[in-house]
């Protein structure tokens, strides 16, 4: 199930956000990329390249401390665009590296991390209560980001393709 929630959930949303940020460089044009690269919602909140970034490593950190798998290190020096794909892009690649066989044991994996004071989740809590939630907050965060900033794209370019399916007779839902 973990394999599932993480490396399958992780991957789509980041291929999603890597198409809304080709959107956002084709809409550049229009606005300065500079001011929508460091654009944020609010003055406490990260800006938009720190979003990215932020969610990257989440969700390789995430699966990292759930299989026990060493994360690749990115230094956090993107300024454009261009640059920002690349990142999601390493993540991508290093996110397909992952098959279920990597999570027979990280349910009842003890999570540790550095914020904890020593303290530790279960594998299954941390994904649902910790690396979940918070992967989804900075995909969000940057998806508002763009779309406050006036980039055309919608709930559609979050979700991203749904793999609905077909039956010969349609089910009745009352």
């Amino acid at each position: 199930m973990l394999y599932e929630i993480t490396i399958l959930q992780f991957s789509k949303m980041l291929k999603n956000l890597k198409l809304i940020l080709e959107q956002a460089y084709a809409e550049s044009k229009k606005f300065d990329v500079e001011v929508l690269l460091n654009s944020r919602l609010a003055p406490d909140q990260f800006h938009l390249i720190k979003q990215i970034q932020t969610a990257c490593d989440t969700a390789k950190l995430g699966v990292s401390r759930l299989t026990g798998k060493e994360a690749p290190k990115h230094d956090d020096q993107e300024k454009t665009i261009a640059e920002l794909q690349a990142r999601i892009q390493s993540t991508l690649d290093y996110l397909a590296t992952f098959t279920e066989k990597d999570f027979v044991d990280s349910n009842e994996r003890k999570i540790f991390h550095p914020r904890w004071d020593g303290k530790y989740l279960t594998g299954k809590e941390f994904a649902i209560q910790h690396a979940i939630p918070n992967f989804y907050f900075h995909i969000t965060t940057a998806y508002s980001i763009l779309r406050h900033n006036g980039v055309d794209i919608g709930k559609k370019n979050y979700l991203g393709e749904i793999p609905l399916k077909s039956e010969s007779q349609p089910q009745r839902t009352s």
